[in-house]
Order: C-alpha cells, then structure tokens, then sequence
C-alpha cells in the first residue's frame, strides 16, 4: 500500500482505529519545571495519607526518597535553628543522621523478622511520617510554653506512629507484628524527645 505521490508506507487498515491511547512516560523531553511539580504532587499526595492514615500502605506502595530526605531537612534545620549558637551544626547533622540510621534500623529489624517490603520502600514510609513531628517541631519553635510543647509532641508522636505502624505491622506474620512495631515506637519517641530537649 504505497502512496504513489509522497512515497509513504500507509499502515494496516486493521490496525486503524484499534489503538488505544498510549501514556507516555518518557520524562527526558518536558521541561524540569513539568518534573518538579509532579514530583511535589505526589510528595503533597503522600503527605495527605500521613496526615489522614486510612490507606498509607497502598498509597505509599511507590516509594521514593524525595519527601523523607526533605521532612529530614526540615526537621534537622528547625531543630538547629533552636540550638545554641555554637552547636548549630553539631545538631543539624546529629538530627540528620539519626533519622536517617534509625530509619535503617528498623527497617533492617522488619526484614529480619520476614517483612516483605523492600528496604527503600520502609525507609520511604518512615520518613513521610516524621511529617507531625516536622509541624511539632516548627510550632515548639514558635512557641516557648513546656506544656504546649509537651502536648503538641505527644499528639504528633501518637499521629506519626499511628500512620506509620499500622503498615509496618502489615509487613510480618502475625505473631511478629509487636516486634515490628516497638522499633518503629522507639524511633519516634527518641524523635520527639529531640524536638523537647531543643
């Protein structure tokens, strides 16, 4: 089926018609504004399910590390902003590392118990829960009142652990589930005694 003027091959008449619209997923041609803003889209999606935790283990299933490494810099920098001017550093990079590693431990816990979720895709769920304490943290800075303080750090360590647990414990059989969970309790609990003790 040659056109005779243009020289074109024309396709199959049976495949006219018949193809379905195709997503394409090639990101290399749009612009970096485009990639930017789907990415924060879908860290503001994830943060969503944190925040209302009906469904975190499914919507939270495409992991990735853009959101947590962001919470932790937030989190490190509110924290360091409070410190004495000498320890600003120290107590950035104290703060840093502590997530991150305490992130890693009890995600190394969870697959030595039999999880069944990858290590980045654990990481990725206990970072976006630090979201409370992040929004703990920024109103402790605002505000100087060691009561207020107590009781925003304890609503948001019980919202942190309640969004985040509920998928870690999804992860091991049954019988495990409190061996799971307790790590991940430690891990915000020393979290939100850092946002206190600054």
């Amino acid at each position: 089926m040659m056109d005779a003027v243009e020289g074109k091959i024309d396709p199959p008449a049976s495949s006219l018609g018949s193809q379905a619209p195709t997503n394409n997923l090639d990101t290399l041609d749009e612009p970096v504004s485009v990639t930017i803003m789907r990415d924060l889209k879908m860290v503001a999606i994830k943060l969503k399910h944190v925040m209302i935790p009906k469904d975190t283990a499914k919507e939270l299933r495409n992991w990735d590390l853009w959101g947590p490494l962001i919470l932790c810099l937030l989190l490190a920098s509110t924290l360091s902003f409070r410190a004495a001017e000498d320890q600003v550093a120290l107590t950035f990079a104290t703060v840093f590392v502590i997530v991150w590693v305490g992130a890693g431990i009890v995600t190394a816990n969870a697959a030595l118990l039999g999880g069944n979720a990858s290590f980045l895709h654990c990481v990725c769920v206990l970072g976006y829960c630090l979201f409370p304490l992040n929004l703990a943290s920024i109103l402790c800075h605002f505000w100087g009142n060691k009561i207020f303080q107590g009781i925003v750090v304890a609503v948001a360590f019980l919202w942190s652990s309640r969004a985040s647990v509920g998928f870690m414990a999804q992860l091991v059989a049954d019988d495990r589930k409190a061996l799971a969970v307790y790590p991940v309790l430690l891990f915000y609990l020393y979290v939100a005694w850092m946002i206190l003790v600054q």
